[in-house]
């Protein structure tokens, strides 16, 4: 839903940076690394020794950069389908990672089994839902849009580790465990638009 109403205004936004990173010789492609591997980066480097703000900060800035390339391909006047696919596949690799340092931080630094299993949880619907939309556009369908995408799935993590970072206890066992229901819901929901899009498709 984030995506629907403010990623296109965020984007904008960023038309203006876009434009002198253009001129300064960035690619879309370049930008879209260098966020991936800064917030793996970050992702390992922090989130298993506890250093929940340092690692909430960092992959946030980092997964920013996903705005930027997009903007930086507007201001180039065009994508490319290589582009495309290697912002899909950096994101799910971003995903993966995050989720599973967060977990591992569950696990054994705080020794929380419920949080870590909810992470993991998280951390496979999060891959699955991704997949059901590449999937059907792949075979001419379309399994669009679901309560939650990447931008909120990212959000509710990180404010949970964020504000569990600054003392707040458990909130990153409630934000994981509400991450879960609402990416259960969303799952339903892309399974169901993939099912009517294929009633259309063959009627």
């Amino acid at each position: 839903m984030l995506n629907i109403f403010a990623r296109a205004s965020v984007s904008r936004a960023l038309d203006p940076l876009a434009k002198v990173l253009l001129r300064a010789g960035v690619t879309p492609n370049v930008m879209t690394v260098l966020g991936t591997v800064g917030a793996i980066a970050s992702a390992i480097g922090f989130f298993p020794a506890g250093l929940l703000l340092w690692g909430t900060f960092t992959v946030w800035g980092f997964a920013m950069l996903d705005l930027v390339d997009g903007a930086i391909a507007r201001a180039r006047g065009h994508g490319t389908p290589f582009g495309a696919a290697l912002d899909a596949t950096c994101d799910r690799l971003v995903d993966g990672v995050l989720f599973a340092c967060i977990a591992w931080w569950c696990f054994v630094d705080w020794g929380n089994l419920r949080a870590a299993g909810a992470t993991l949880g998280c951390l496979v619907l999060g891959q699955v839902i991704s997949y059901v939309k590449a999937r059907a556009e792949a075979v001419g369908l379309a399994a669009d849009g679901g309560l939650i995408e990447r931008a909120e799935r990212l959000i509710i993590a990180l404010v949970g580790t964020g504000l569990q970072g600054f003392g707040v206890p458990y909130l990153v066992e409630g934000t994981q465990w509400l991450l879960l229901v609402l990416s259960a819901v969303t799952l339903v929901q892309r399974l169901l638009s993939l099912a009517a899009s294929a009633r259309g498709a063959n009627p």
